[in-house]
């Protein structure tokens, strides 16, 4: 366990409903576990987060067994203890932290982007030097960040997030309440697609973010390689 660097924050969803749809939803599973996955494997610490605290839920569409990495973590104790007891964003310190993480999931399209408490904690990790990242949906947390001189933070940043193309293929693009990858890109986002589905992880200085769920690994792999980095 690496106890010189603070712990990652990793933050997920509070919605469990997919607008007025009544469809539920929540964050996706496997955005969360290949995450953590690496960061444990470079004995990098992690503590979570949610919008609302407590216990957020997960899109049952997720919960994918095949997947050793969500089995290890499903079945993990302490994950499970964490998971049942996340930190609302709102009182997160974010000088506790040396990066945060944003899972995705649809549900994060309702409740991270206006989010007051993700915008302060975002802002101040990345103005005290940390990594902000994200992957999928996660980048929803992004749109609406500013910093100290009133710009957003990912105005003329490289990034990726779900594309609209992605909704389109899930039929979610007349449910969402915005197009992520047109929100980003109206507050000066330059975004990066690959086709659809396809592994596409984008690191921009501290600002690393991923396309959709494939990407999840490999945004854990550059968090984890910049942390250790830093620290040497």
């Amino acid at each position: 366990m690496n106890t010189l660097l603070k712990p990652v924050l990793c933050v997920v969803t509070s919605n469990d409903v997919k607008g007025s749809t009544g469809i539920p939803t929540g964050f996706w599973l496997s955005e969360l576990t290949h995450v953590l996955d690496q960061l444990e494997k470079t004995g990098l610490q992690y503590e979570l987060a949610s919008v609302k605290g407590g216990e957020p839920p997960i899109d049952k569409d997720s919960l994918d067994m095949s997947d050793s990495v969500n089995e290890h973590y499903f079945n993990d104790e302490k994950f499970q203890q964490k998971l049942k007891n996340t930190i609302k964003i709102d009182d997160a310190d974010a000088s506790r932290y040396s990066a945060i993480f944003f899972a995705g999931g649809h549900g994060t399209m309702w409740d991270f982007a206006d989010s007051e408490g993700i915008q302060r904690v975002t802002k101040e990790i990345y103005e005290n030097g940390g990594v902000v990242s994200a992957v999928c949906h996660g980048p929803a947390a992004l749109v609406n960040v500013t910093l100290s001189d009133d710009t957003y933070l990912v105005d003329g940043k490289k990034l990726a997030a779900f594309t609209n193309d992605e909704e389109a293929e899930v039929q979610a693009t007349d449910i969402v309440p915005f197009l992520l990858e047109t929100a980003l890109a109206d507050h000066g986002a330059l975004h990066h697609a690959a086709s659809n589905w396809a592994k596409n992880v984008i690191a921009d200085g501290r600002l690393i973010t991923g396309q959709n769920p494939a990407s999840a690994g490999g945004v854990g792999e550059e968090l984890a390689k910049q942390l250790t980095n830093s620290n040497k």
